[in-house]
């Protein structure tokens, strides 16, 4: 009876040792599945850090881009500004040109009346002289 026993506790043994070798492979191959999602997730958080950087990147030549702009809108502003003043003075000087050309008409035309008066005058004198 005790051999019967020993072999039955035997048995027993060897199951639950089957048991148990089946549970640790059964965590094994659990433990291979989340070693590989771990895996997998390491590598999706590299490619969003990369993803990341490469925005940020982006954000900060766009930025330096729009404060290029505004600079150089800036300076068209200022060159624009420059050029109205210049317009302004450029008209300031031809209405003086016109004012000093109608100076210079007016004081022509008076030489000319002072000429043809003074023709006269030595036309008459060289007559006079003729004559005499």
């Amino acid at each position: 009876m005790v051999a019967g026993e020993v072999k039955n506790l035997a048995n027993q043994t060897a199951r639950a040792t089957d048991e148990i070798s089946q549970q640790i492979e059964s965590v094994q191959t659990a433990t291979e599945r989340v070693v590989a999602a771990i895996a997998s997730i390491v590598a999706r958080i590299a490619e969003v850090s990369e993803v990341s950087s490469a925005i940020a990147s982006a954000v900060e030549q766009q930025a330096a881009a729009a404060t290029e702009i505004a600079r150089n809108v800036q300076q068209a502003a200022a060159g624009t500004q420059d050029i109205s003043s210049n317009i302004v003075g450029v008209n300031q000087a031809a209405g003086e040109t016109g004012a000093a050309s109608q100076q210079v008409l007016s004081a022509s035309q008076s030489l000319s009346k002072e000429a043809v008066g003074l023709r006269v005058v030595v036309e008459n004198f060289l007559h006079g002289v003729r004559v005499a």
